[in-house]
């Protein structure tokens, strides 16, 4: 069948034109042979035959099917590159994907951490050494003043002032912010700065190896996962515990565009993501607190 045959010759032309990995290509097969089945179910002969309208139906129907919004986007992705190939190839002149766009998934909300699990990972027990004195700062600092893992890895001496309580940091797009360091964060790296005196640092970094240089990325998020299944006896990230800074400062304090500043946002909608986990845990709160609301899951149950 020349459909069939088309597909084929396309993605040949991937895998030795183009050189595309096996992996890349399988996906592609997988994708298009969806549509594939669905042009012989529309007993189309040929690829020109499927216009705009028809490749919206299909999309609307593999999504109330429950396909998610980002399988129909590499769906559509795969249709527009085939398009492409076979107009070039002169098959066909229109590409039915363009001006298409998938349906939009539901945004994940971040995890976070409740606020009694985050005081008992920071209030655990502490050795009295080099490395368990370095994780506890770093710990106590992503949760004091919010910092991304790279922020917290690029870090030097001459960013902190802690009489202050002040950590200076370069974030994304290199704009510098000044975040306040709270006590506990503060009390933290007083004790870890003389150890870290003692470990002959190779440079400026504030969080250094036992052999004096800077930790890298890896290392702390192996270190952060540690600490969450020792303390927590779950998994967890940098980023849990910036989430963590930002949907408990929101919740206490009401005060959006302060966190947005906090956390470096440039763009206050990816801060306005937290007011959906407050929102939940009012939810949570009304739920177990609210009488109509114990009275009507009492009934449900």
């Amino acid at each position: 069948m020349k459909l069939a045959a088309d597909l084929e010759a396309y993605l040949e032309h991937l895998r030795s034109e183009r050189q595309v990995s096996v992996h890349t290509l399988d996906g592609y097969r997988r994708d298009l042979s969806k549509l594939l089945a669905y042009c012989e179910k529309e007993q189309l002969t040929e690829w020109a035959a499927l216009d705009t309208s028809r490749l919206r139906r299909q999309v609307a129907r593999l999504h109330m099917e429950g396909q998610s919004a980002r399988s129909l986007a590499r769906l559509l992705s795969a249709t527009r590159g085939l398009y492409r190939y076979l107009i070039r190839e002169k098959h066909c002149r229109h590409d039915p994907a363009s001006g298409l766009t998938p349906p939009k998934g539901e945004r994940r909300l971040p995890k976070v951490l409740d606020v009694d699990r985050a005081s008992q990972l920071l209030d655990g027990a502490q050795e009295d050494d080099l490395i368990a004195r370095r994780d506890h700062a770093m710990l106590e600092l992503f949760y004091s003043s919010g910092l991304r893992l790279s922020e917290l890895v690029a870090l030097n001496i001459d960013g902190l002032d802690l009489p202050a309580g002040l950590v200076r940091v370069v974030g994304k797009g290199n704009k510098v912010r000044e975040l306040p360091v709270g006590s506990k964060a503060r009390e933290a790296m007083e004790q870890w700065l003389p150890l870290r005196a003692l470990a002959n640092p190779a440079d400026g970094a504030v969080f250094i190896s036992r052999q004096g240089r800077r930790i890298g990325a890896r290392a702390v998020q192996l270190r952060v996962r540690q600490a969450g299944i020792s303390e927590l006896g779950q998994h967890i990230h940098p980023h849990m515990l910036r989430h963590s800074f930002a949907s408990h400062m929101l919740e206490s304090s009401q005060d959006l565009r302060a966190v947005q500043e906090l956390l470096g946002h440039a763009d206050i909608a990816t801060t306005q993501i937290y007011t959906h986990l407050d929102f939940q845990h009012l939810s949570k709160v009304y739920d177990s607190a609210h009488p109509r609301a114990k009275r009507s899951k009492e009934q449900d149950s």
